[in-house]
């Protein structure tokens, strides 16, 4: 019987397959290993048959292992997999339920990444975990010289400062334990800061050898940061129609909370790529905070928000506008314009 469309629940070491018709009759299921699954569905599966799977861990390495073989790989997020999952949870039913979702008419697939994409995604996924290990760092060298008496500034830049200051200091009441132990934590810091300091290099060397970022990065409030991690979630923008489609998938626009007659719009929904949004947000608050000193359309239509409802609402909503335009110039190989940018 030919298979029309092939379910893959993937996990670390079993795979489980579930493969339907072209009525959708259920007439093949498998549960595989890892190294046996792919063989096996290669000779079952014609070319052309559509496999779908969750986009989980490793979904996108197979995504192109079968698109090189002549498949049509669909992704599909597990949030939209779950409503068709049929009683209880299991590799079975999974896969039958990834199946199930993967015919819908109107179902949303998550575009598979490319090679350089996920780079680029390493490199910012890396760098935002040292981030935080800098920043519990700095925050744990707050709190223990903070039980020896000594206050130590909010900033970086100023706590890197102020611990040589503390080491030297031999009146401040540390004792030579705590200084030996202060001493190893400076240098876990400046460790940590280094290695971050290599990971901007090489995004900002990314950014600037990539035509599509140099692009982006005409963009007011977009830097190599943001223009390196726009081409790593959302690629050419393929997947959207319009920019408002871009702009809701990264969780920019009003979430609706409606009924009958009644439509209320909310805050914005926060969904997709919280890290992305938060980028965007970021770069578009430094724009916010300048604006004042220009007199551009785009720096008067975000003083006029500001004024209207609050600096924090002006950030949002110029983040909304800025993946607009960087959609309109991913779709179109177009650079900035700035008489175009507060249409």
């Amino acid at each position: 019987m030919k298979l029309s469309r092939v379910g893959v629940d993937l996990a670390k070491n079993v795979y489980q397959l579930h493969g339907v018709d072209c009525h959708g009759r259920t007439v093949w299921k498998r549960r595989l290993r890892r190294g046996q699954w792919l063989q096996a569905l290669l000779d079952k599966a014609e070319p052309g048959c559509e496999i779908g799977m969750e986009a989980c861990t490793g979904a996108h390495h197979w995504a192109r292992e079968l698109r090189s073989r002549g498949y049509t790989v669909r992704l599909i997020a597990p949030q939209f997999v779950k409503p068709y999952v049929k009683s209880n949870k299991n590799d079975a039913n999974d896969a039958e339920a990834i199946c199930e979702a993967m015919s819908r008419p109107h179902m949303r697939f998550v575009t598979v990444k490319s090679v350089e994409q996920q780079d680029i995604q390493a490199t910012h996924r890396v760098r935002t975990e040292l981030k935080d290990h800098r920043n519990a760092k700095a925050n744990q060298i707050r709190g223990l010289v903070a039980e020896y008496g000594l206050i130590a500034p909010q900033t970086l830049l100023a706590l890197r400062r102020a611990i040589p200051c503390w080491l030297e200091d031999a009146d401040n009441g540390l004792t030579d334990h705590f200084r030996s132990l202060l001493h190893g934590l400076w240098g876990d810091l400046l460790t940590l800061e280094d290695r971050m300091t290599e990971l901007d290099k090489a995004i900002r060397q990314i950014a600037d050898s990539n035509e599509v970022t140099k692009r982006l990065q005409q963009l007011r409030g977009v830097g190599p940061l943001v223009a390196t991690a726009l081409v790593a979630t959302v690629g050419t923008g393929e997947q959207f129609s319009k920019g408002r489609q871009m702009a809701a998938a990264l969780g920019l626009t009003p979430r609706q909370y409606s009924s009958g007659d009644k439509h209320r719009l909310l805050g914005i929904s926060k969904r997709g790529d919280a890290y992305l949004r938060t980028l965007l947000i970021h770069g578009a608050r430094a724009v916010v905070s300048q604006a004042k000193h220009r007199d551009d359309p785009l720096s008067r239509w975000a003083i006029g928000i500001a004024k209207r409802r609050h600096p924090n609402v002006a950030a949002v909503a110029l983040a909304n506008k800025t993946a607009r335009m960087a959609w309109a110039m991913l779709q179109n190989d177009t650079n900035y314009d700035p008489g175009l940018a507060a249409g």
